[in-house]
């Protein structure tokens, strides 16, 4: 047992006669390592850029929101009253009628 140790640690399994098998092992062992690191760093890509999306999509929520209050308040009778006070243009005091047309046959 501790003679194939020694051997392990010496790295006589590398220049051995069968040796080629060990080293198919090993690179097939370091690519398969390779590529669980590049998909890892993939991974960890895509979670920043998700990441970075959502807050994005809260800060333009909350403008939306802020946008549609102003809005809101704009179209208010009393705010365009104020509004068009400073250029003499009051609301009406008598109350809009409708026409009504006849159709001809």
């Amino acid at each position: 047992m501790s003679n194939k140790m020694y051997d392990i640690l010496k790295g006589t399994f590398l220049i051995n006669d069968d040796a080629i098998k060990n080293w198919q092992f090993i690179l097939f062992c370091t690519v398969l390592a390779i590529v669980m690191i590049a998909s890892s760093h993939s991974a960890e890509r895509k979670v920043h850029t998700i990441a970075k999306l959502n807050n994005e999509v809260r800060e333009l929520r909350s403008e939306f929101v802020d946008g549609r209050s102003k809005l809101m308040d704009m179209k208010m009778e009393s705010t365009v009253t104020r509004k068009m006070a400073g250029r003499e243009i009051k609301p009406s005091l008598t109350p809009p009628y409708k026409i009504k047309v006849k159709a001809r046959d």
